[in-house]
């Protein structure tokens, strides 16, 4: 599922709120349904008032079947793929928009940023982990890119949107429009 809500062209900085879902996140297979999102918000500064023009979102489910050309490499739909699954799709945004600004990619999920980043090594899901390290490395040769993290489920506007479209990629369910929607809405 993707939502393009507006591509503006400025040159202020960009934050990227990416999540990931998987409510059955026991005994996790190929077969769990888990989701992930990610939200581009122009002019933001990361403290989650809400501030700043969102200009994109995008949301899908967690792909595990190796034959499926949408395949990024998870092996399994949990929590951890849905949560670097975002962080690939973010990237392939970053690299493809190539935006003229800084960008940060915000996220509540240590594990997705210090395997994104190379910090920490992967036990499982290796081709999604190394999907999301040479896409990390790809976005840093074109642009001023850099990650933080986000407490998750505290209120943050953007990083509760980012959660939204995840939950409901995971569930099949549509996005509630923006203009329609408040944090804390699953």
């Amino acid at each position: 599922m993707i939502h393009h809500v507006d591509n503006g062209d400025s040159l202020l900085p960009l934050s990227i709120y990416v999540d990931g879902s998987c409510i059955e996140n026991r005994n996790v297979g190929p077969n769990t349904a888990a989701g992930w999102g990610f939200l581009v918000v122009e002019g933001d500064r990361g403290l989650g008032k809400g501030n700043g023009k969102p200009i994109h979102e995008e949301a899908g489910k967690v792909i595990t079947d190796s034959k499926n050309k949408q395949w990024i490499g998870a092996e399994v739909g949990s929590n951890n793929t849905a949560e670097l699954s975002a962080m690939v799709y973010a990237l392939k945004w970053v690299i493809t928009e190539c935006p003229n600004t800084s960008v940060t990619i915000r996220a509540d999920s240590m594990y997705a940023l210090r395997i994104t980043d190379g910090s920490w090594k992967a036990k499982e899901n290796k081709v999604l982990a190394e999907r999301s390290q040479m896409m990390w490395k790809e976005a840093r040769k074109i642009c001023n890119i850099d990650s933080a993290h986000v407490k998750a489920h505290t209120g943050h506007r953007w990083n509760e949107r980012a959660d939204h479209l995840a939950f409901r990629a995971q569930s099949n369910d549509v996005a509630i429009p923006l203009q329609f929607w408040k944090p804390g809405q699953r």
